[in-house]
């Protein structure tokens, strides 16, 4: 066995995390689980820059990684660097140091497998880039529009109506203390006030769909699920969904992979809608994506296969 551990990013609650650990700990691959939040109280770095290359070391509270030593690093969801202690300008420069500090260092680890690297995980998760590279990739895109212009949301519901209105990223809002989010919903000429003009909105034409298919490409490995529900958005409701392992369209798996190598990722949860014709609009590709409620309904081996990914011999 190699002693080049897996670097997996994450929070501290991370059911998802937790599966594919376990799964690599029986494989005998070494792992060590940090998240940036815990910097500079637990965890800790030295990392120079020398003629071989990046060389040092990180510092778990109960493990060590070797850096130029690392076979894989699995980038999850970890919270973001918080320095509570410090004055407001103080704060602001401490997280600007540790972001592109500790962030640049695990940013550029030699010879290892990013699933994701952060920084195209960030590239990614812009929408519009995501739906331009979809097309250009051979997937069916939605008519969709990205404005300010009330008069144009008003102008492309009229010409493709009926129309949803999508966030272009959703963070979570605390309502009432309860965390939230703003849903996908549909939207009439007489919804658009001038409140549009307030910041950026995605519009899109609402397919007329017969179900949903959440699409998790893992390396080399396609697994689609077929989701029916009756809902607009099916996130919003899971105890109405059923689920079924489907096989994808011709076309579909080679354009998935152009999707993902332009983006230079080796994982994505793609979501698409099928038409009443049978045909698969691509909706988003989220590239750190859940996907293990999945292997619990269907048994798809979703784990096995991200841990041969993850554990491969460096």
């Amino acid at each position: 066995m190699s002693d080049s551990p897996v670097l997996v990013v994450t929070s501290l609650h991370d059911p998802t995390a937790d599966v594919v650990i376990r799964e690599l700990h029986d494989r005998d691959v070494p792992v060590v689980r940090l998240d940036s939040g815990d910097f500079p109280a637990t965890l800790s770095v030295e990392a120079e820059i020398t003629e071989h290359g990046l060389r040092g070391h990180l510092h778990t509270p109960s493990r060590t990684a070797d850096l130029a030593n690392v076979r894989a690093l699995y980038y999850r969801r970890p919270t973001g660097f918080a320095f509570p202690h410090l004055g407001e300008q103080d704060a602001r420069f401490a997280v600007t140091q540790a972001r592109y500090g500790l962030g640049g260092v695990v940013a550029s680890l030699p010879g290892c497998l990013y699933v994701n690297h952060p920084h195209r995980i960030g590239d990614a998760e812009f929408k519009p880039a995501g739906l331009a590279t979809a097309v250009d990739a051979g997937l069916l895109v939605p008519p969709t529009l990205i404005t300010s212009s009330p008069d144009a949301a008003r102008a492309f519901i009229k010409a493709h109506g009926p129309v949803i209105y999508k966030p272009l990223y959703n963070p979570v809002y605390l309502v009432d203390g309860v965390s939230s989010v703003v849903k996908v919903a549909e939207v009439a000429e007489e919804d658009i006030d001038d409140a549009v003009a307030g910041t950026a909105h995605l519009f899109q034409q609402r397919i007329g769909k017969v179900a949903d298919v959440r699409v998790t490409v893992i390396g080399s490995h396609v697994f689609c699920v077929r989701i029916d529900s009756d809902l607009l958005d099916w996130r919003t409701d899971y105890s109405r969904l059923t689920y079924t392992p489907v096989e994808a369209p011709p076309g579909i798996r080679p354009s998935l992979h152009r999707y993902m190598n332009r983006f230079r990722l080796v994982f994505g949860a793609f979501d698409f809608a099928i038409g009443e014709d049978g045909r698969w609009w691509f909706l988003e590709c989220n590239p750190s994506g859940q996907w293990h409620w999945l292997e619990t309904e269907t048994g798809l081996p979703m784990t096995a296969a991200l841990a041969d990914l993850l554990g491969r011999t460096p």
